[in-house]
Formats: structure tokens, C-alpha cells, sequence
């Protein structure tokens, strides 16, 4: 099946340089229900200078895996223990 986004492949989407630099698998997926934004985050702990804007597309390109959560709703998330486990989905705490 050849799953993808209802997103614009240039949507910008939110992730750290540590995913950017491919130092750290995507291991959590945000899709916030206030404004539709995604966010793709590694395990470790961030500064506000780590946090990097790139396109979904460029995203895609990291980490195909990521097009398992293409039809996530807002307001949910994703996460996994590594690249090798299942995503685990369920809603956002408010």
C-alpha cells in the first residue's frame, strides 16, 4: 500500500537536529490538534536551540517509517521503544 500524507510534501514540520543529523531514530510522533503540526522527536533531552523546522518531505527521506502514522488524526501520538518496534498510537494528554 502505498501510504502518504494529506499534508503538502513542503509542510513544515518540527523535529531536533539530532533526527536532522540522523544521530537519532524518530521515536515520537506528535500530531497537535490545535493547529494540525507535526512534530518528529528522538529520545534525548532538547534545548531550545536544538529544535530544527525542515519540510515533511525531507522527514519522509529520514525516516520512511514515519508514513505508518500518515493517517494519524490530530490530537494523537506515536511512539516506539527503536527503529525496530511497532508504532504504539494513542491521544495526546491534554
Amino acid at each position: 500500500m502505498n501510504k502518504k500524507f494529506s499534508d503538502s510534501p513542503n509542510t513544515a514540520v518540527f523535529t531536533t537536529k539530532y533526527v536532522l543529523e540522523r544521530n537519532s531514530p524518530v521515536l515520537y510522533v506528535h500530531h497537535y490538534e490545535e493547529d494540525g503540526a507535526w512534530s518528529f522527536f528522538g529520545d534525548e533531552e532538547c534545548r531550545d536551540d536544538d529544535f530544527r523546522i525542515i519540510a515533511l518531505e525531507e522527514m519522509i527521506g529520514i525516516d520512511n517509517s514515519v508514513l505508518e502514522l500518515s493517517d494519524m488524526p490530530s490530537g494523537f501520538c506515536a511512539k516506539r521503544k527503536d527503529i525496530a518496534s511497532s508504532w504504539q498510537v494513542e491521544r495526546l494528554d491534554s
